[in-house]
């Protein structure tokens, strides 16, 4: 059983970033380095980050599959879009349709808010992931590198996908 729970208190950020520190160390290291994860996990996926991105409009949720924390997700309400900022998965639970239900979640929260359209960004060097969203039907615009503090830069596609 999958299910969603929105993050609505310190523990609930606690349990993200634990997720987080998981997840990233062991899929980003190989596509980014050591020094930026580390860099980027203090910077945007600590406790007190994601909280901050909660009181910003931020909404996170944590995925549990089976009663267990197996991932997280987070996406910010724009003018025209649901924006999804983050939608990770333990290596270990991944291949049991738990990103599929979470794309799910957020298309119906993106229809439930009225919008027609999600965008995302994702590294270019993230193969896998940049063909799970072309399997799901969203249209890559084109390069964004964004300049995100101590030399590091987060060198990404735009995607879209219409509702």
């Amino acid at each position: 059983m999958i299910r969603f729970k929105q993050a609505d208190s310190i523990e609930d950020c606690e349990v993200i970033e634990q997720l987080a520190h998981t997840i990233w160390r062991e899929h980003y290291i190989p596509i980014i380095g050591k020094a930026q994860v580390d860099y980027m996990l203090d910077k945007f996926q600590s406790t007190s980050a994601i909280q901050e991105q909660i009181d910003t409009g931020f909404e996170y949720f944590w995925i549990e599959f089976e009663s267990m924390p197996v991932g997280y997700m987070a996406y910010k309400l724009e003018k025209d879009s649901l924006f999804l900022s983050k939608i990770y998965v333990l290596a270990s639970y991944r291949g049991r349709k738990i990103g599929a239900a979470a794309m799910h979640f957020v298309e119906e929260q993106a229809k439930r808010y009225g919008l027609k359209t999600i965008t995302l960004t994702v590294n270019k060097n993230n193969h896998k992931a940049i063909n799970a969203y072309l399997s799901l039907e969203f249209v890559n615009l084109g390069s964004v590198v964004a300049e995100i503090g101590n030399g590091f830069v987060m060198d990404d596609f735009k995607m879209v996908k219409t509702l």
